[in-house]
């Protein structure tokens, strides 16, 4: 006599299944689950549950079966039964003299010794959005062991299992995702760091700042940097990101200035569907997407007055609201702000709260403007114009000895960013002239007039054809030394300051290109 089914049973498991997609659990463990579920109610001695991928059936789960079933692979067209599961949008029942040779037979966990053929088998194949993903398939030895089933139960299990395998392929393509860009994150922040952010230079200043990077970065401090324009304060903010716990989190930056004050709030905070005309679904703001990581506020100085409380409330509290919501989201941000503005001026005039400035505040670091930092020219200039040589596409690109003199001379309002630029247009006119190596000249630069100190003497008087590299170079060198020691009235210590060179250096140097006579006059220089 066959078992009864009882539809309570079968209801309670499909329940349970339900419950299970919504659930976090690893996709192994609820494919597993579901099988194991199916098994304990319908009258089988065996279940599995198959993935279809490039025309092969791949065992994702099985309940009752050999263990090494897992790690075989079925060719779709090489078994006959499967073919004909896959080839129907019903259950396909195969009754005990079917020919079609069955690929479970021997394989069921109750036979110990893997010699008994199945005599009952059915299958119902799966699908998503009308795609075909997968198979259901169920076996007994008992060739009348679905003679009392009915195909609606087994066709629900099957839609259950269908929604199964599509609810663990978009976690595991979402968690793809999300590793993936978590790991162009993490190599952009290691290649910042690498180079240390872009923040060339080894002059005092330098230095000082980069101190000060490495010393705040190990905190979550907010920090508040200032500097003129161009001086490259967004890759301040990004080395302190690269070198902070936080560096495989997200940096996400906001440019304050560009925001029109109607959508400001939105783009900081976010909204929720139907908070204003053409919010058709509710949106993260800049906050959120920075949970966990760095959130970077350039021109913080140009946020709109009525935007700053909240602001303020989010820095305090750690928590924000989106427009139109009814409650508060927690953040766990860190804040890195930047301003080219004076501060104490805005609060003073009003246009900026004292309260979030103090907030802000913690630690301040200034970037200095390039004309206090003129020792790291040479190097600045090397960096950029090796980065020219590869935009461009040019073999070589080298400075001549007047062009950095006139560099040096310049006062440049626009800062490293103004530097860069002049560099790449100077080489890509001069990359014109050959395709070999390019050297830039003073005229190449373009630069305004009245601005620079350069030399009177033409290049060509500075180093006639019959004179080499080296000679040309002394005779600029030799020239500056004496022109600073001059203005510092015969002081060598000042002169040294003004040439950041070290003194020793100094007039070791000065006795080489003959500004120092002799070793014995070296008596009477003031120490």
């Amino acid at each position: 006599m066959l078992p009864m089914i009882e539809q309570g049973d079968i209801d309670r498991a499909l329940w349970q299944i339900a419950v299970d997609l919504s659930t976090t659990m690893p996709g192994e463990v609820q494919l597993q689950r579901l099988v194991s579920a199916i098994g304990s109610v319908l009258p089988c001695d065996a279940v599995a549950l198959f993935h279809l991928q490039d025309g092969v059936l791949m065992p994702v789960a099985c309940h009752g079966l050999a263990p090494e079933l897992l790690a075989r692979r079925f060719v779709v067209e090489e078994n006959p039964r499967l073919q004909a599961i896959l080839a129907e949008r019903t259950p396909v029942r195969f009754d005990a003299g079917c020919p079609l040779p069955d690929p479970f037979d021997g394989l069921l966990a109750l036979d110990t010794e893997r010699e008994m053929p199945v005599h009952a088998c059915m299958g119902c194949s799966l699908h998503v959005d009308n795609e075909l993903v997968g198979a259901l398939t169920l076996d007994a030895l008992d060739e009348r062991a679905f003679s009392p089933l009915n195909d609606s139960s087994v066709a629900a299990f099957a839609a259950l299992a269908a929604a199964t395998l599509r609810n663990i392929a978009l976690i595991r393509a979402l968690e793809q995702s999300s590793e993936r860009q978590r790991a162009i994150a993490r190599d952009l922040m290691q290649e910042a760091l690498r180079r240390e952010g872009d923040l060339i230079g080894n002059s005092g200043p330098m230095q000082l700042l980069k101190r000060d990077i490495s010393l705040v970065a190990s905190t979550d401090l907010a920090v508040l940097i200032t500097g003129e324009t161009g001086t490259g304060k967004e890759l301040v903010a990004r080395t302190a990101h690269a070198q902070s716990s936080r560096s495989e989190q997200a940096f996400v930056q906001i440019n304050c200035a560009a925001l029109p004050e109607s959508i400001a709030e939105s783009e900081l905070f976010g909204h929720v569907k139907g908070s204003f005309t053409g919010a058709t679904s509710d949106r993260l703001g800049k906050f959120e997407l920075a949970h966990g990581g760095t959130l970077f506020l350039d021109e913080i100085g140009e946020l709109h007055l009525s935007l700053q409380a909240k602001l303020l409330r989010a820095l305090q509290q750690g928590e924000i609201q989106r427009v139109g919501a009814d409650h508060p989201v927690n953040v766990n941000v860190r804040i890195i702000a930047a301003t080219n503005r004076n501060l104490v001026q805005e609060v003073e005039a009003g246009r900026f709260r004292a309260d979030l400035y103090h907030r802000l505040l913690v630690y301040p670091i200034n970037v200095p403007p390039l004309r206090e930092h003129m020792g790291d020219m040479a190097i600045l200039a090397g960096y950029f114009l090796d980065a020219a040589r590869q935009r461009l596409g040019l073999a070589q690109i080298d400075l001549h000895p007047l062009a950095l003199h006139a560099l040096q001379s310049y006062d440049w309002p626009g800062n490293v960013r103004e530097l860069e630029h002049l560099l790449l247009r100077a080489s890509l006119k001069a990359g014109r002239r050959t395709t070999g190596r390019v050297i830039l000249r003073t005229e190449d630069l373009e630069l305004p007039d009245g601005n620079t100190a350069i030399p009177t003497l033409k290049e060509e008087q500075a180093m006639p054809p019959e004179s080499g590299l080296r000679e040309a170079v002394d005779d600029y060198q030799r020239r500056m030394i004496a022109s600073a020691l001059s203005a510092s009235k015969g002081s060598w210590s000042q002169t040294a300051r003004k040439l950041e060179l070290d003194r020793a250096n100094l007039q070791r140097l000065a006795r080489r290109l003959g500004l120092i006579a002799d070793s014995s006059q070296n008596d009477s220089i003031e120490s």
